[in-house]
């Protein structure tokens, strides 16, 4: 079968697909003939041999609603590509940003070889990106699901930093011991309210791992204790670095931290309130 056959087999199909994004007929091929989404529309006559069954339960999968995501089985997250599961949750381009910001924190620190915690590490997508990011890192990257943690040493693994990052698996912070070792601690932690859950799209109430996604009646009784453990963590002058809900950032920033000093909340790209920093002072008064 020639590509440019199996591409429009595969446009007509993912055209009765509920919801599907444009461009994803091309993600689909490009995906099962190896051939790089860039070089597709340079290869129509190529020869890809017969991979219709694949592709077919692929499109199968994403009209029962499935994230395109899932189907692939992998995503691009800060320029490298990473394995997932439905124990993990899918990287979405605003967490781009909190890793950004980790990162920066994690470059700021003096330390020779700073040490990094990511708490809810999930697919290892920022405990990667740290590690990949600042060489001289460690990372510590916890998480409550065994599941999720054997992707994130995939993920280490695949990206050449298995030996810089350690997953543990734990309740939050429940393993770790306060003695004031990390230059940053960060977090994606579950920030969705339970009034909010059935306002989520199908896909992702279905398909994601709901306790990475559901935090109480307000969305905030994850982010509390990892506010109080983390002064406990932090080296001084460390910095702790949360995303939240796009309207949390009023309640987050009352929210008692102790001894850290709120740094701000910040926007992503869309301009809503996103990210929250906080830093521990260089000095215990």
């Amino acid at each position: 079968m020639r590509l440019s056959e199996l591409l429009a087999i595969c446009r007509r199909e993912m055209a009765g697909v509920r919801d599907a994004a444009p461009g994803e007929a091309e993600i689909l091929v490009s995906a099962v003939t190896g051939i790089p989404r860039g070089r597709l529309f340079l290869s129509m006559d190529s020869d890809v041999g017969s991979p219709w069954e694949r592709l077919s339960g692929m499109i199968a999968r994403r009209s029962a609603c499935e994230p395109l995501q899932y189907v692939l089985g992998a995503w691009d997250f800060y320029g490298r590509e990473f394995l997932l599961s439905p124990d993990t949750l899918i990287p979405r381009p605003e967490t781009e940003g909190l890793a950004e910001r980790a990162v920066a924190a994690l470059q700021r620190s003096p330390m020779a070889r700073p040490l990094a915690l990511d708490v809810g590490t999930g697919s290892g997508a920022i405990a990667v990106t740290l590690a990949a990011e600042v060489p001289a890192a460690r990372v510590v990257a916890t998480d409550i699901s065994p599941g999720a943690l054997r992707k994130a040493r995939e993920n280490a693994a695949r990206n050449g930093v298995a030996a810089r990052v350690l997953p543990i698996c734990c309740d939050l912070l429940s393993a770790l011991k306060s003695g004031g070792r990390f230059a940053v601690v960060v977090s994606n932690p579950p920030y969705v309210a339970e009034g909010e859950w059935l306002l989520l799209p199908t896909e992702v109430r279905d398909h994601e791992p709901p306790w990475a996604l559901l935090a109480g009646r307000d969305g905030l009784s994850v982010l509390r204790p990892l506010i109080a453990g983390a002064a406990g963590l932090l080296s001084p002058g460390g910095e702790f670095w949360c995303e939240i809900g796009a309207s949390q950032g009023e309640a987050v920033s009352s929210l008692p931290c102790g001894s850290l000093r709120l740094l701000g909340i910040f926007p992503d790209l869309a301009g809503r309130g996103r990210y929250v920093g906080w830093k521990k002072p260089e000095r215990e008064r």
